[in-house]
């Protein structure tokens, strides 16, 4: 049976919207809820086309208490079991991060920890890649905390930064990939809820770092499928075996080591 999934967005919803195709498929996840700070944002609009309930729930303004009180009692009436940040500016509430542990994740535009952190989040992030002479960007999937941008990395998926590139060409660029990776990442923590197992990372395969050009988001999809179900296996193996002391593979360790040692690390804090 298919898990019922919330996903949070504050904007436009592209990233919903490839949710929303993922899940149309035979899929381990099923969209319930679209929850919104704001109202008459696009994500609600695409959620109404396809028969998703919503609820806009304000932030600006209110107590996170009383935020995260409203927000488990709509996650609560639906079912809830993931939750997905697609563009929610918003920070998460406490109640509601300790209510789902290791089933809230979020995508961020660049390669955490680099360019992240409170107020980093569109085309500030690109600004800030493209500022610092990094030569690799690319979409970062990661568990949520109560920070912003400082769970656990569960996937990451390199992309290039090109000479002449500008905020807006490198972020559709970026935005390309997001689209592949992020339903996949979703499907691959609604599997593992589904059969209560624990939840594997995928590895990145080397061939990521072999970057053709000119670069093409869609001949990746095939690379990106593979790693997670090259992983598939690894959750299999792991129910029989028990909880891994340490669910990294090591391909993982070292290409995320690969990515971060070719991008330059800011100060912490805003920009």
């Amino acid at each position: 049976m298919s898990v019922p999934v919330a996903v949070f967005a504050s904007g436009g919803g592209s990233n919903f919207q490839s949710l929303l195709d993922h899940a149309s498929s035979d899929t381990s996840m099923r969209m319930v809820l679209l929850v919104s700070d704001r109202p008459e944002v696009g994500a609600l609009e695409r959620a109404a086309k396809a028969g998703v309930a919503t609820r806009v729930i304000p932030v600006k303004g209110r107590p996170l208490e009383e935020v995260g009180t409203e927000t488990l009692a709509a996650l609560q009436e639906f079912g809830v079991q993931v939750i997905l940040l697609a563009g929610y500016l918003r920070l998460v509430p406490p109640e509601v991060v300790r209510a789902f542990p290791r089933r809230i994740l979020n995508i961020h535009p660049a390669l955490l920890p680099s360019f992240g952190g409170k107020g980093m989040w569109g085309h500030r992030v690109h600004e800030a890649v493209l500022a610092s002479g990094a030569t690799l960007s690319g979409p970062t999937i990661h568990f949520v905390d109560e920070e912003y941008d400082t769970g656990s990395i569960f996937a990451q998926w390199p992309v290039p930064v090109l000479p002449g590139d500008t905020p807006d060409i490198l972020a559709a660029r970026v935005l390309q990939v997001e689209h592949i990776l992020y339903p996949l990442a979703a499907e691959h923590l609604c599997r593992a809820v589904e059969r209560g197992a624990s939840v594997s990372r995928p590895a990145l395969p080397g061939e990521a770092f072999l970057l053709s050009s000119p670069f093409s988001a869609p001949d990746l999809r095939s690379q990106i499928q593979a790693a997670f179900r090259g992983s598939g296996d690894l959750a299999e193996r792991s129910e029989t075996a028990g909880p891994p002391s340490d669910p990294e593979p090591p391909a993982a360790r070292n290409s995320s080591s690969a990515i971060q040692e070719a991008i330059p690390h800011p100060p912490k804090g805003n920009p």
